[in-house]
């Protein structure tokens, strides 16, 4: 080839849920043929050049014949992942004329190339459109399995192509004053259905029913302390049931995380109901956290980002895993450092546990029938250390349901406590909005401890004096007024009184009765 040309276009580098705008240049040079990658690329991006020699012949382009050297800008940045295959192919195309090297430019390209030349959708499309229009670009171009994900961004042209050449031929048609041609997947994903537990469904165990109202309408972290089959885990998989639907921003929060996770394609629309992740108690802390190699993935605390973390059978959990709770607990936020990155990932969510009282699950009541030994159940308590349950609001007692629970009438309806939930929550955002909160449990304790919010000392006095007796840390003293606010606008009234905080104070410390 004499002389030299030039193709552009743009793709997004995450490195989280943020995404930077790259710049691909593709340069074709006289030479000896090649075909080189710069610009921080990862394996999956140094194998790209395989994947576009053999994509290139469906357009009956050769790009061994060709000097190509690829630039990745700004080359400061980590890039990984195959969705920039498609981004370098539409640059080598621009570079040789077969496409509008002004129009490709101010595209977006993400992709995958098969050897075949079809567009394949990738992981992470949601937040790399979400980064793309806050940089200002107006159009991207995806897999046809990831055109519903990235539809789902508003102010964003997206258009697709099932294959090069029909990404070609729809340049050419646009070129020509016509439509962009329409693409149906090869794959399609069946839609995600919404859970249909109700909370109707468990009988008996008032007292857990009512933490179970108080956590959803405060935001408060509970614990469910009771034997097997007391029904810890029906009511823990109905708090999702009662919570408020997510908003358009939290949705897009929701499955931006999802899509990083998830098969590629497979999120296609948003979600009304909040999340509920429930890992295994074999779980690692990378799984629960976040984390991996070269690409750091999010963990199940923030897969649950904007609704519940459930952990059954917590006390089987590795202790160091469990540790590692705390700080997503007081930030929302986990912060994985590497060498030559550090990721964020959003992580506010409501957590649950479940625990049997001793690891036969017999040790309630008087604990007659318990075959545990002393070391196992001071083993067993000691993996729920006093830092991770000092962040717990409630801790609750559920006593085994009896005969005469099984006679009584069905329960209030999630719908029903879903109400009340939704009238709480209404009256925190107007305490709190002005502030920046929106729930009780995000109020801060020195706020709640001073004017205008500082509670008359008689209301106070349980609270106090266990703060007196050692029996309460400050953490605690400010989690036990929080959910006191909860109790009290779950009442209708406008400042907590003496019952709410000495209420409080019970379910934060409850021992299974027998």
């Amino acid at each position: 080839m004499n002389g030299s040309a030039l193709g552009r276009t743009r793709c997004i580098a995450l490195q989280g849920l943020q995404g930077a705008v790259v710049d691909v240049e593709v340069h074709l040079g006289s030479g000896l043929p090649a075909f080189v990658v710069g610009g921080l690329p990862d394996k999956a991006i140094a194998q790209a050049p395989d994947r576009i020699r053999a994509a290139a012949v469906s357009v009956g382009e050769s790009v061994s014949q060709h000097r190509v050297t690829v630039n990745l800008s700004p080359a400061a940045i980590p890039k990984s992942g195959t969705g920039f295959d498609l981004a370098i192919a539409a640059a080598f195309l621009a570079a040789r004329g077969r496409l509008p090297a002004d129009r490709v430019a101010r595209v977006c390209h993400l992709g995958e190339l098969g050897l075949d030349g079809r567009i394949r959708p990738v992981r992470g499309v949601l937040p790399s459109v979400m980064a793309a229009l806050a940089a200002g670009v107006r159009e991207v171009v995806v897999a046809p399995g990831n055109v519903a994900e990235a539809r789902l961004v508003d102010g964003v042209t997206v258009r697709s192509a099932a294959d090069l050449g029909g990404l070609v031929g729809a340049y050419a048609a646009v070129a020509r004053g016509e439509e962009w041609p329409r693409w149906v997947s090869e794959e399609p994903v069946d839609e995600p259905r919404q859970r249909t537990t109700d909370l109707a469904d468990v009988v008996g165990q008032h007292e857990a029913r009512q933490s179970l109202e108080i956590a959803a309408a405060g935001g408060h972290h509970l614990l469910l302390n009771g034997p097997p089959g007391a029904g810890k885990t029906m009511l823990a998989e109905r708090l999702v049931s009662v919570l408020p639907p997510l908003t358009h921003d939290q949705a897009l929060d929701v499955m931006a995380v999802t899509s990083l996770c998830g098969a590629p394609g497979a999120v296609r629309s948003l979600p009304v109901q909040p999340p509920f992740v429930a890992p295994h108690h074999s779980a690692t802390m990378a799984a629960l956290i976040g984390g991996g190699g070269a690409v750091i993935r999010p963990g199940a605390v923030s897969l649950a980002h904007h609704g519940v973390l459930f952990l059954d059978e917590v006390g089987e959990f590795a202790g160091h895993v469990l540790q590692s709770l705390r700080q997503p607990l007081e930030s929302g936020r986990v912060v994985i450092g590497r060498a030559l990155s550090t990721v964020e990932y959003p992580s506010r969510f409501q957590l649950v546990l479940a625990t049997n009282p001793c690891p036969c699950g017999n040790g309630y009541g008087k604990g007659g029938a318990c075959t545990c030994s002393a070391i196992s159940l001071r083993r067993y308590r000691a993996r729920l250390s006093g830092p991770l349950l000092d962040r717990v609001d409630l801790q609750v007692a559920v006593a085994p349901v009896g005969r005469a629970a099984l006679a009584q009438e069905q329960g209030e309806s999630s719908g029903v406590v879903a109400a009340r939930v939704l009238v709480a929550r209404d009256a925190q955002a107007a305490r709190w909005g002005r502030l920046g909160w929106r729930l009780n449990a995000e109020a801060p304790g020195p706020v709640l401890r001073r004017p205008p919010w500082r509670l008359p000392a008689p209301v106070t006095t349980s609270i106090d004096r266990a703060i007196d007796g050692g029996r309460l840390t400050v953490r605690g003293y400010d989690r036990v007024l929080r959910v006191a606010w909860t109790v009290a606008d779950l009442g209708g009234r406008a400042v907590p009184c003496r019952d709410d905080i000495d209420g409080a104070l019970i379910m934060r410390r409850q021992q299974v009765a027998a």
